[in-house]
């Protein structure tokens, strides 16, 4: 299929394109599940659709819902980027990572500032967790705190671990398949179009952001999302790497499910759901040791050895020299 469309498309197209790839490879990914769930545990359609719903009435409805959810997942992000980035691209690895390589210490740093900033954006959490609409939106924040107290539930749930082996299970559903089926979509495909399409990264970068965090649904849980893809957005466009941004997103879920996990088995007493802010002086050092971080990546990355032009199949906004 190499070749199968013009190498560069209109961002506009590309877009419309990503979004229409990310709709078929959902609609083939519960497809693909349910017939899974069909082989491994002999569920009917009609059961299936009920353990969408009410999960807790089957004795094996957890893994059978995360078994769901990753191969929906698979398909709705991971193959339709890769797929879109093949008949769209003769070099979808250059497409992808204009710069292939990075220096390990700066992955792993990269990888470890998500953590770092984790004590900071628990302010950010608190706040949008107590956000009060006004009076005319209060039917809108009736549906969103229902919303998010039923995401709630069913995240505690799906993350209840009885064994270090269902809670690798869950880190491979709940952090690793994300972490690089999003960064794909909208790292990988929208940011690079959007900053093809406005001409100017912060802007790609931000609103790509912003779609990382509307698609999740929740708004009690919108803007340290949005600060995450934010994050992730510079992440990537400074190191020219998708797996920058994939690291940075796996540790932030995976730090998580490790954290719920320990907390199960009584060696930690740290309450990682809570949405309260931690204490000023450890937020604030976070903040400063987190901002450091970022300072260092982003000139350290800007003094790499940039990609040739002339071997780079690539329009690459990578490595310009941008302010």
């Amino acid at each position: 299929m190499k070749g199968f469309m013009p190498q560069r498309l209109h961002p506009l197209m590309s877009i419309l394109l990503l979004i229409a790839f990310v709709a078929m490879g959902m609609l083939i990914g519960m497809f693909a599940a349910t017939v899974a769930l069909k082989l491994g545990f002999g569920y009917s359609l009609d059961q299936v659709a009920q353990i969408m719903q009410t999960p807790t009435d089957f004795p094996e409805g957890r893994n059978a819902l995360l078994i769901y959810q990753g191969i929906t997942h698979l398909f709705g992000f991971t193959l339709s980027a890769l797929v879109l980035t093949k008949i769209t691209s003769r070099f979808p690895e250059n497409f992808l990572s204009p710069r292939p390589s990075v220096p390990l210490g700066l992955l792993l740093l990269s990888g470890l500032l998500i953590v770092l900033i984790m004590p900071a954006n628990s302010w950010l959490i608190e706040w949008n967790a107590n956000f009060k609409f006004p009076d005319f939106l209060e039917w809108f924040e009736k549906g969103a705190k229902e919303t998010e107290e039923r995401l709630k539930v069913l995240t505690q749930y799906l993350t209840q671990f009885d064994s270090v082996g269902a809670m690798l299970f869950g880190i491979l559903i709940i952090a690793v398949l994300p972490a690089i089926g999003e960064e794909l979509v909208f790292r990988g495909v929208l940011q690079q179009e959007l900053i093809r399409w406005s001409k100017n990264h912060h802007v790609g970068i931000w609103v790509a952001g912003f779609l990382f965090g509307a698609i999740h649904m929740q708004f009690y849980g919108f803007f340290p999302r949005m600060a995450l893809g934010v994050v992730l957005g510079y992440l990537y466009f400074w190191s020219g790497n998708i797996w920058v941004p994939i690291l940075g997103h796996f540790m932030n879920n995976g730090f998580t499910v490790l954290m719920l996990y320990l907390q199960q088995q009584g060696a930690i007493e740290i309450d990682v759901e809570s949405t309260d802010a931690t204490t000023w002086p450890i937020s604030l050092a976070s903040l400063l040791i987190s901002a450091a971080v970022l300072y260092f990546l982003r000139n350290t990355y800007r003094r790499l050895p940039s990609v040739p032009e002339a071997g780079n199949p690539v329009s690459d906004p990578f490595f310009r020299n941008e302010p």
